[in-house]
């Protein structure tokens, strides 16, 4: 068998379970997003989308610290290491701790201020404030899940966070139906019925990986003795990650700059957005459990002191990441006037997504294979190239020509689109350009 082959393998049988897993994340956002549409309405589901923006533009930011924890612990686990790994894994939960929590006052105490930046009716600000009631208590466990995750997933296990995600996520669906709707003898919560099912399957999801790693019998595991930072360990973790966390700043800040540019639209485009955005995560989720894979993949080889095998499989990740981009943009194309009718009855809303989609098929081969390469030069733990281009892409010309094309132009919810598209276009080619010249096979950590 060539080592190509066997390079590809590797990727694809580390990927399959983190694959699967983002498929189950992706399939309860878009079935929260269906009950809501459904059962609640467009307003509602407005609401959710904005909150939840918010929500996750700190996480992302916030857990940064997970980037820089997976390429420690898989370079221990190539190095076979594992008292500095398992050192780094209860330092990394001890800091998404204590991040999650002061996380958790500040939205509580500034939430007016927060949610004020949207400029939506009234009827989606107060389901907005009935929504984040409940679904703000579920920062803590989220920061918690991720670094539990992202600690399993390090040392190349992948199958474990799979099997935890299928379980919360079926157990979240469940709740959802009976809370919005009020089955058995539970009252009908509508859109707080939604919140509480989430914020019950995260604390879930935090027990079961709790279980796992506080079992000291395993070789990976968290030993609370470890928990406080050391310089040893929180030098380099902070060195490697806060690159991770300014871009993850920059990106998520792009986020909430669009989607206030979107709030001055009506709540029939509003609504098409965040269809919108469950529609693509369907098509780029693959690509994160194949980012996820060769970040690992590549730590470890450059543990091993390899960097042949790290180049070989940043190549064979990216050219499986460009793949299934392709084959997305296919299938959007073929099955353009399914999809919207997956998530709506609203023939305004349908009317507003199928020409979006078309343009989000064509930016489907450029997002994912960018995806995966940011995911292979974090693993080498080169996150500053990476915070570099984000920022160039996102607010030099993303956030700048969505203004311009919506709110100058008219293209109304297309201009979101064609900004996408022009700027990932153009920063795929730097990426690669970058993956090729080798240096990121370099670095020491």
């Amino acid at each position: 068998m060539t080592k190509k082959k066997t390079t590809t393998q590797n990727i694809v049988s580390l990927s399959l379970p983190a694959i699967i897993d983002m498929s189950f994340d992706t399939l309860l956002g878009m079935a929260d997003t269906l009950m809501i549409s459904w059962m609640i309405g467009n307003a509602a589901l407005s609401a959710s989308g904005f909150v939840n923006q918010i929500i996750f533009t700190l996480i992302f930011v916030f857990t940064a610290f997970n980037t820089g924890g997976t390429a420690l612990i898989s370079r221990s686990f190539g190095e076979g290491n594992y008292t500095r790994l398992n050192k780094t894994v209860s330092e990394v939960v001890f800091l998404n701790l204590l991040l999650g929590l002061l996380i958790t006052a500040a939205c509580y105490i500034f939430k007016d201020q927060i949610f004020s930046i949207f400029e939506t009716s009234e009827e989606v600000q107060l389901y907005i404030g009935r929504y984040f009631k409940w679904i703000g208590l579920s920062i803590l466990p989220m920061f918690l899940s991720f670094s539990f995750a992202a600690s399993l997933r390090g040392s190349g296990n992948t199958s474990t966070p799979m099997k935890i995600t299928l379980i919360a996520n079926l157990f979240n669906i469940a709740g959802n139906y009976i809370l919005i709707k009020g089955l058995f003898f539970f009252s009908p919560l509508g859109i707080e019925g939604a919140a509480i099912a989430t914020l019950a399957a995260r604390w879930l999801t935090v027990a079961m990986y709790a279980a796992i790693l506080l079992d000291l019998r395993k070789k990976v595991h968290l030993h609370l003795k470890d928990m406080l930072p050391t310089k040893a360990i929180f030098a380099p973790l902070f060195r490697i990650s806060f690159p991770g966390a300014v871009e993850q700043a920059l990106i998520q800040g792009s986020f909430i700059a669009v989607n206030v540019i979107i709030s001055t639209l009506d709540t029939t485009s509003e609504a098409a957005y965040r269809i919108l955005i469950n529609l693509e995560s369907i098509s780029y989720m693959p690509a994160v459990g194949i980012s996820i894979a060769a970040a690992t993949l590549t730590g470890k080889a450059l543990g091993e002191n390899d960097p042949e095998a790290a180049y070989l499989t940043g190549k064979q990740s990216t050219f499986l990441g460009l793949s299934w981009g392709v084959f997305m943009a296919a299938m959007f194309l073929l099955f353009l006037n399914l999809w919207p009718r997956l998530f709506t009855s609203d023939q305004g809303v349908i009317n507003a997504i199928i020409p979006v989609l078309v343009l989000s098929a064509f930016l489907q081969p450029f997002l994912n294979a960018m995806l995966v390469m940011s995911g292979v030069l974090r693993g080498s733990g080169n996150t500053r190239i990476v915070m570099q281009l984000s920022f160039l892409r996102v607010w030099l010309f993303n956030v700048p020509l969505a203004f311009i094309l919506i709110r100058l132009l008219g293209f109304d919810l297309k201009g979101a689109w064609y900004a996408e598209l022009i700027s990932y276009a153009l920063f795929c080619i730097v990426m690669f350009a970058k993956l090729m010249q080798r240096k990121w096979t370099e670095i020491k950590i």
